[in-house]
């Protein structure tokens, strides 16, 4: 199955991007060189459950946890120098102001990325995200959607919205997961 993002409604977006992150997550923590056929079903399984509200997304707050044991270093490059907080979701164009929107970022990258889509930045950077930062980026893109009742509606219908994230940038392509993964998760 291979989801359509012309097509799709934003709730679906969110939970292939979610569970072909879960897909790549796997991968890491295995070592794969490539997915295999447990993958694959991981995503599914995942998706389906989604879909049909049998499974949930985690909680921010295992994000959290994550985050708090990783210790003091760049959330996107790993350095430990100049640190400061930055907003994953843009404040600027409505990420919230909370906890939970802030992660560490060294100063170059932090001043880098502005107030631009993280995942738009890391691309134009060609720089490997960790998953955790891009798991926390997709549960906070489904929260802002959630609260402003966008979620049922379809790409097209919110591509010209100022939003403070890209549509067009969610991991809906698994293959293309690679460049979020990095050795510092």
């Amino acid at each position: 199955m291979q989801i359509k993002s012309a097509t799709s409604n934003i709730r679906e977006l969110l939970y292939w991007s979610y569970a072909n992150l879960a897909m790549a997550d796997y991968a890491v923590t295995k070592n794969l060189e490539k997915y295999d056929r447990t993958c694959f079903m991981i995503r599914s399984r995942l998706f389906k459950g989604l879909s049909n509200n049998t499974m949930h997304m985690k909680s921010l707050f295992d994000d959290e946890k994550i985050k708090l044991n990783a210790g003091a270093k760049c959330s996107y490059c790993g350095a430990t120098d100049s640190l400061s907080l930055d907003h994953i979701l843009p404040r600027h164009y409505g990420g919230e102001d909370s906890g939970d929107n802030l992660v560490l970022a060294c100063k170059t990258c932090n001043s880098s990325k502005g107030d631009k889509d993280m995942l738009l930045w890391m691309k134009s950077h060609d720089k490997p995200i960790p998953l955790m930062v891009v798991r926390r980026y997709l549960k906070l893109v489904y929260n802002y959607c959630d609260k402003n009742e966008l979620l049922d509606k379809k790409v097209n219908d919110i591509k010209d919205l100022k939003l403070p994230f890209d549509v067009e940038q969610l991991p809906i392509n698994a293959e293309k997961l690679e460049r979020y993964v990095s050795m510092f998760m």
